[in-house]
This record gives C-alpha cells, sequence and structure tokens, in this order.
C-alpha cells in the first residue's frame, strides 16, 4: 500500500494506475526517469537492480509505464535484467484506451554496437517489436542481423545522441518518454539537460561494493529540481522531482 507523505500526507493511492495518468502526462513534450538506488546510492545488487526493489515498487514502476507513451532503456539493462516484451495488467491497458492510447506503450533500446542476442526474450514479441536506437556508426552485419526483429533509429552519426533520441521518438508520436536507465544512459541525458523529471526510490538497505550511481560517467553539473511529491510503501520511500524553470 502506498501512500502520499507530501503533499496532502496519509492518504492512500488507491488506484496507481489513474494516479500516473493524471499526474505523469502534463502536456506537451515530456521525458521522466524513474530509478531505485539503496541508502547509500547502490543502483544494482549483482548486476540487477530488481533485488532493491518489493512489491509497492514493482507496482509503481508499472504504473509509470502504464503512464508513459515509450520506454527508453539502454542495451546493457536490457542484458542484465533481462528485459522481455512490455505487458500491463488488462485494467492498465483499458484505462489507457479510454485516454485514447495505445493499449502498452512501445520500448525503445539505446545500442550502439547492436550487441543484442537476436533470440533474446525482449524480441518475442514478433508482431510488435522494439524500436533499437543507434548511430550511423552502428555496424552493417549487426543491423541486418536485427532488422525482423526490431525497427532501427538512427539519431546520431557515432552512437545516439540524446537530443537526436528525443527528437526522433516525438517525430514518431510519442510525446511522454519514460527513461528507465542504466545509469550510463542516465548520465548522457542529464548532462544534456534533457530530463523534465525524476522518479527516485530509496530502498532502505545498504549495499557497498561498486555498484555505479544513478548517472555513471557524466560531467560535473548543477541541474536544479524541485520536490513535487513524497510517498511511501511498507518500506521503500518514493520522490517525484520536477526540473526547475519547466
Amino acid at each position: 500500500m502506498i501512500r502520499r507523505l507530501f503533499p496532502a500526507g496519509g492518504q492512500v493511492v488507491e488506484d496507481l494506475v489513474a494516479f500516473a495518468l493524471d499526474e505523469h502526462r502534463p502536456g506537451g513534450h515530456h521525458l521522466m526517469l524513474n530509478m531505485v538506488t539503496s541508502l547509500d546510492g547502490a543502483t544494482a545488487v549483482g548486476g540487477e537492480a530488481t533485488p532493491l526493489g518489493d512489491d509497492d515498487d514493482r507496482a509503481l514502476f508499472r504504473a509509470l509505464r502504464a503512464a508513459c507513451d515509450v520506454i527508453l532503456v539502454g542495451a546493457g539493462t536490457v542484458r542484465a535484467e533481462d528485459y522481455g516484451p512490455v505487458r500491463l495488467p488488462g485494467k492498465a491497458v483499458e484505462a489507457r484506451q479510454s485516454r485514447h492510447l495505445p493499449p502498452v506503450p512501445r520500448l525503445a533500446i539505446v545500442s550502439r554496437t547492436l550487441d543484442l542476442d537476436p533470440a533474446a526474450r525482449v524480441f518475442s514479441n514478433t508482431e510488435r517489436g522494439p524500436y533499437i536506437i543507434t548511430g550511423e556508426d552502428a555496424p552493417p552485419a549487426r543491423r541486418q542481423v536485427l532488422a525482423d526483429r526490431a525497427e532501427i533509429v538512427v539519431a546520431g552519426e557515432s552512437g545516439a545522441d540524446p537530443k537526436s533520441i528525443i527528437h526522433a521518438l516525438h517525430d514518431k508520436g510519442h510525446a511522454v518518454i519514460l527513461c528507465e536507465g542504466g545509469p550510463t544512459l542516465n548520465s548522457q541525458f542529464i548532462a544534456s539537460g534533457l530530463v523534465d523529471e525524476l522518479n527516485l526510490t530509496i530502498s532502505p538497505v545498504i549495499v557497498g561494493g561498486s555498484s555505479f550511481r544513478l548517472t555513471h560517467g557524466a560531467p560535473e553539473v548543477q541541474h536544479d529540481y524541485r520536490l513535487d511529491r513524497l510517498m511511501t510503501g511498507d518500506r521503500m520511500l518514493f520522490g517525484r522531482y520536477l526540473r526547475v524553470g519547466r
């Protein structure tokens, strides 16, 4: 069960999907980032984010997916988390369709080298494969291997460029973009100043080790965000931060 702490402290959020659809589709183009971290800033345990989550985190994760037009994720995260095709519960599908949205959002995978197994689970929906977003310098042989599994989108010269990625997705009619990481992909969008919204789940565990932070490889920047909402589950703390001036 998830409750709002700020604003309107103590209110139970009964329908997370309707809540997300109301609050995370502000009109116009919007890029939101959703990540979970431990108390000491780790984004993964043993290379996976899943051990950091719980049922409340997963419920909010699905609700945010239900609110977007396209889910953007790096190829490394797809491999590490064994991503599959996007699926939503029936009520979430109905809620989207009632708002004249497609039944489920598209999946867009960012990969410079196209190092993805065409037999991977993420390509198992042959009727509606993901986008693979890459650069002009992507290996032609790899493009050919994946061309019948996904729609290849070129968005940059040397690898995919963050601004070009956003423009390419907007051109395909996707206004609300949900980025699910990982940290290297996050760093590219944060460094470019493109993230309108950060949804951050704090998991009450200490991990240690050498897990990457929320961003990895980004230059030092300062972009100001304001706390828009704070919620709590049985264990987790969920914050929503909006870019100042947007």
